[in-house]
């Protein structure tokens, strides 16, 4: 039972995960505010404001390096990752909701022989902008502040 202790006892890997958390409930909680309406869906899914993907790998990597140097490879490590995660986050994923957006168009306004193509609806919301990725970290930063 020493594992679950030094799993939960893991302050760095505790950080980045309720960094995740935060990330995701705010964004219910900007859902609320911004559309009028509670979307539980937006507990995990993809995409919005604040980025829940930054928010945990950026709250990992300065968790790590105040836990093992700035000069460690577990900070090269994490810093390595985080930048992966935020490059994807606004480059592959966010192209990726840009196509999913111009294929649901395509589909509302393209039939075939008054059939639609296809009935299956593609996720646009799945990349984040600049401003969101910079939220995740913001709130990355908050949770290690809060936990360091």
């Amino acid at each position: 039972m020493n594992y679950l202790k030094d799993f939960f006892g893991n302050e760095v890997l505790m950080c980045a995960l309720l960094s995740w958390v935060v990330a995701q409930a705010l964004k219910v909680l900007l859902s609320l505010i911004m559309d009028k309406r509670l979307d539980w869906r937006r507990c995990f899914g993809m995409g919005g404001m604040p980025s829940s993907h930054s928010a945990l790998t950026f709250s990992l990597m300065l968790m790590t390096g105040l836990r093992c140097g700035f000069g460690s490879v577990e900070f090269a490590l994490a810093f390595s990752l985080t930048a992966i995660v935020i490059y994807d986050a606004m480059g592959v994923r966010a192209e990726t909701g840009k196509q999913g957006a111009a294929l649901n168009q395509i589909l509302r306004e393209v039939l075939i022989e008054g059939q639609p193509i296809t009935q299956q609806r593609f996720k646009e919301l799945v990349g984040h902008t600049p401003l969101e990725v910079a939220g995740g970290i913001v709130v990355g930063l908050i949770m290690v502040l809060i936990m360091a």
